[in-house]
């Protein structure tokens, strides 16, 4: 199980990591949005968990070869701000970068990030090729 945490930017305090708040039993809402993973029969399966309590739908991915794991998470991390900035709330195409785009569709509650629909080839090498353009120094 992959899990990381981020807190938006300006979030106030040291605090303890999500994992130890979890075991204490501490509650309170959540600062940060985690993104955590499985393997599954067809692949890794990504999620975050957090962006519901901001009025904003999960996003996941699914059916990743592991070795792209670390990188989609980044992926999820950056698409759950650029939605969070925006405001998006549903099915739509985002812009991630300089010609960078995904498709954000409707899945099980939640958005799947998916190839747009002008994206020509496979699904695995447009979840390669999104990670080299977006991150440049992970293809070193």
């Amino acid at each position: 199980m992959i899990c990381l945490t981020a807190r938006p930017a300006g979030a106030a305090g040291p605090r303890a990591p999500a994992y130890r708040r979890a075991m204490s039993g501490e509650k309170s809402t959540r600062a940060e949005v985690r993104i955590v993973g499985a393997e599954r029969p067809g692949g890794l399966e990504l999620r975050t968990l957090g962006l519901a309590e901001r009025g904003l739908p999960e996003l996941r991915a699914t059916g990743l070869p592991p070795y792209l794991g670390q990188g989609w998470a980044q992926v999820l991390g950056l698409v759950a701000q650029r939605m969070a900035a925006s405001g998006l709330n549903g099915p739509a195409r985002l812009e991630l970068g300089d010609g960078v785009a995904v498709l954000l569709a409707a899945d099980k509650g939640g958005l799947a990030v998916l190839p747009p629909p002008d994206h020509g080839g496979r699904v695995d090498d447009w979840r390669r090729e999104l990670l080299v353009r977006l991150f440049p120094e992970a293809s070193v």
